[in-house]
């Protein structure tokens, strides 16, 4: 038997069937979810986020789903610090704890150090953001690159990132490589907890599949009228709920900018780059201690 402490982390991309697998595995292990997942924290953004039902959620307990209204974003570090406390609490309670979702980021902050201690007084973000009207990526760029020659490990055609690299070497007065090696030894929020990943995956045909049911579901319980509430509740004030794929299409939809009959298209399109994208980052970020072949007929128990 495995330390008791340990978080079992269970992952793999959207529509990949995590929810079903999940419960049966803290039925099973009498533990009890964390959710990992940037837009399940929302309250009232359901049918979008593919959220466990109602009678899902009574059968396993349940942590950090439905935390925040809609109008209001919810930082890494914020959701780190909820998710620690969460961890303590249910290890305090004699229970074990799945971790689960496909956010990336979130999911990084179970493993090592996502963020750094660097103050970033107001003015500098002023300044970085009144260079970044004037001159754009290829303004904030040159600025960055005077400060620090070696870009490092920088998405250099990501102005968000730039932008924020530049913020974090004028308010440090470091270059980028010495950031990065500072930040490579931070320990993590979770580093004391012994860890096992667990990776999901099906053939790219069966999550085509699997995201053109999804997308019909959604759009059939009710999609469209829950992102028109949402709107009322605030949802654009929210870049980062406003953005999340099927809620972007419909907004879209709404202001007229894509014709109602293109939005099943629109969502699949969206959700298969995302899955595209998770599944890059799992082979080059996550080292699994298990692959489960779903299509293969594994399963995660035992």
């Amino acid at each position: 038997m495995d330390d008791p402490r340990t978080l079992t982390i269970l992952t793999g991309p959207t529509a990949v069937g995590k929810t079903a697998l999940a419960l049966d595995w803290a039925r099973a292990r009498g533990a009890e979810i964390v959710s990992c997942d940037s837009t399940l924290v929302y309250r009232g953004m359901d049918i979008a986020t593919a959220k466990p039902t109602t009678v899902e959620l009574a059968q396993v307990p349940h942590h950090l789903i439905d935390i925040v209204p809609v109008r209001e974003q919810l930082s890494v570090v914020d959701y780190l610090k909820r998710a620690r406390r969460a961890v303590a609490d249910i290890h305090t309670r004699g229970q074990r704890v799945l971790v689960t979702g496909g956010s990336g980021f979130y999911l990084k902050g179970f493993l090592a150090a996502v963020t750094d201690d660097i103050p970033v007084p107001e003015e500098v973000r002023a300044e970085v953001a009144a260079l970044e009207a004037e001159s754009g990526l290829p303004g904030m760029l040159r600025r960055l690159r005077g400060l620090s020659p070696d870009t490092g490990s920088l998405d250099v055609m990501n102005p968000r990132r730039v932008a924020r690299a530049l913020e974090r070497c004028l308010a440090s007065g470091q270059t980028l490589p010495a950031l990065e090696r500072a930040f490579r030894e931070k320990p993590g929020m979770f580093d004391a907890y012994p860890k096992r990943v667990i990776l999901l995956q099906r053939s790219e045909a069966s999550l085509q599949a699997r995201i053109a049911q999804r997308t019909r579901q959604m759009l059939a319980d009710g999609l469209v009228a829950e992102v028109e509430r949402l709107r009322a509740e605030g949802l654009e004030d929210n870049p980062s709920a406003a953005g999340a794929i099927g809620t972007r299409e419909v907004l879209q939809m709404l202001k007229g900018e894509l014709p109602p009959a293109e939005l099943e298209a629109a969502i699949n399109q969206a959700t298969r780059r995302l899955v595209a994208k998770q599944r890059k980052w799992f082979r080059h970020q996550l080292s699994p201690d298990r692959v489960v072949d779903l299509d293969a007929g594994e399963g995660i128990l035992g």
